[in-house]
């Protein structure tokens, strides 16, 4: 294809698609470097965001998307009928917590450092999309392993796993742990509630 906009042509995918999209895909697909695509996907951002368009790019681990603006969700949920997400409960917090600071994780460590079974919140979570499964752990009985998902960096307004909070430094003890994931679920439920409204997808 010669001659195209390349903008143009990411948010054409991106609207159709209607779930993250890699950028190595995007590049590949339209026959350019991924750098280049990285780049018209951030002035697409920016050109969005500088001009307060009803949805903005978002980039969640090498992935874009697109979501509608967190400034016309009640107005989407009102003409749509859309019921508001519920929040996230503390003991969904702290499970969340776990596997994102320490993913892959089993429901065995989950469970270790909470005290507590885990297992309807573990289930919980991967209805709302917000861990999955990834493989098993190479131990006795083959326990599955946890990790968070795309759902869960566009929820907390995540770009990637790195943009996470960082943890104080801990110790293997369990209080110290303990401790650390209390300050986690702080940090965790702040940005879920400031980003509670982009999740709201353009279709």
């Amino acid at each position: 294809m010669e001659g195209f906009d390349l903008e143009a042509a990411i948010e054409s995918i991106l609207f159709v698609s209607g779930e993250p999209v890699k950028l190595s895909r995007i590049a590949a697909v339209l026959g350019v470097g991924e750098f280049e695509a990285e780049a018209a996907a951030n002035r697409m951002r920016d050109k969005l965001s500088f001009h307060r368009r009803g949805i903005r790019l978002v980039k969640l681990d090498g992935s874009v998307q697109l979501l509608s603006s967190p400034d016309y969700a009640d107005y989407i949920r009102l003409a749509l009928e859309v019921r508001k997400p519920p929040q996230l409960s503390h003991q969904a917090l702290e499970v969340l917590a776990v596997v994102a600071y320490f993913q892959p994780v089993t429901k065995a460590y989950i469970e270790q450092i909470r005290g507590v079974d885990s297992s309807y919140t573990v289930g919980l979570l991967q209805e709302r999309g917000l861990i999955e499964t990834c493989g098993r752990l190479a131990a006795p009985g083959r326990p599955m392993l946890y990790k968070t998902t795309h759902v869960f960096l566009s929820t907390f307004g995540l770009e990637a796993l790195r943009d996470l909070p960082e943890l104080p430094q801990i110790n293997d003890d369990g209080d110290d742990q303990k401790v650390s994931i209390r300050s986690a679920i702080m940090e965790l439920k702040t940005k879920e509630e400031s980003h509670l409204l982009e999740e709201t997808e353009v279709v």
